[in-house]
């Protein structure tokens, strides 16, 4: 059991769990994920760290599809912020409770901002990560905004 599990229970939403064996040499967490799970990659979503260019410690969560690539300029938009980066991994693990490649937009330690590419809000459902390398989570997006108290937003591109 993980926080992202425990989170989804407690509030009572509806999900499923997949698991898939994780190769310790894949980097693309999220690409492999869909390729063991034989998921389209607009449907499979990773969860980002990022932060402000001049404040590491202002960071926000960032829901994007794997098939595509954050764009840190609309993040920064959404946000609030002027100009952004990504967040250190050991300190984005430290905030957040989950270690790099699965990382879960649900249950983290710290409470932080969370945006969702809106090519999420028009979907049935999506997947992100469960909390752990090898577990994936399969959810409507909208109660998943709802949990994190996120919004969506035009945050990824191409």
């Amino acid at each position: 059991m993980t926080p992202a599990i425990n989170a989804l229970k407690r509030a009572k939403i509806d999900y499923q769990l997949h698991h898939y064996e994780h190769d310790a040499q894949s980097t693309s967490f999220g690409e492999e994920a869909a390729s063991k799970l034989a998921i389209e990659p607009s449907a499979m979503y990773k969860t980002l760290i990022a932060c402000d260019e001049h404040n590491p410690k202002q960071m926000v969560v960032a829901v994007v599809p794997v098939a595509g690539h954050l764009d840190l300029k609309k993040l920064a938009k959404a946000a609030g912020m002027k100009k952004m980066k990504m967040a250190d991994p050991s300190q984005a693990e430290k905030t957040t409770g989950y270690i790099k490649g699965g990382i879960s937009p649900l249950g983290q330690k710290k409470s932080l901002p969370t945006f969702v590419d809106s090519s999420a809000a028009d979907r049935c459902e999506i997947f992100v990560s469960g909390g752990k390398r090898g577990l994936t989570l399969q959810l409507a997006p909208r109660p998943l905004v709802a949990l994190v108290r996120g919004q969506f937003a035009p945050i990824a591109s191409d």
